[in-house]
C-alpha cells in the first residue's frame, strides 16, 4: 500500500474516541463548504492534526472566516456551521 508523505501527524484520537486522519479532511483548494467539512478542518487544527496557519493556506482561508467557524463550533456545536442557522446561532 502506497502512503503519501505527510507533513505531522497521519491520524489523531478525539475525545470522543473517534479517529480523525489526513485523508477526512476536504480536498485542498474547497471552494464549498458545508458543515461537515467546517467541523473537520476546526477538530484537525484543535486537535493537533494540522497547523492553523497550514489550514489557512490550504484552504485559502482568512483569520475571520476560520476564528468565526471555530467559535461557533465550540458555543454550540456543529449544527452553527451550518449557513441557513447564521441567525439563530448569531451572538448580538
Amino acid at each position: 500500500m502506497f502512503l503519501k508523505k505527510v507533513d505531522g501527524k497521519r491520524a489523531v484520537r478525539l475525545s470522543n474516541g473517534e479517529v480523525l486522519s489526513q485523508a477526512d479532511l476536504p480536498p485542498e483548494g474547497t471552494v464549498r463548504w458545508v458543515a461537515s467539512r467546517k467541523e473537520k478542518v476546526v477538530r484537525a487544527v484543535d486537535c493537533g492534526l494540522i497547523t492553523r496557519e497550514n489550514a489557512l493556506k490550504r484552504w485559502a482561508l482568512s483569520d475571520e472566516e476560520f476564528d468565526q467557524w471555530r467559535a461557533a463550533f465550540h458555543r454550540h456545536g456543529a449544527a452553527a456551521l451550518k449557513v441557513t442557522r447564521l441567525q439563530a446561532y448569531r451572538q448580538p
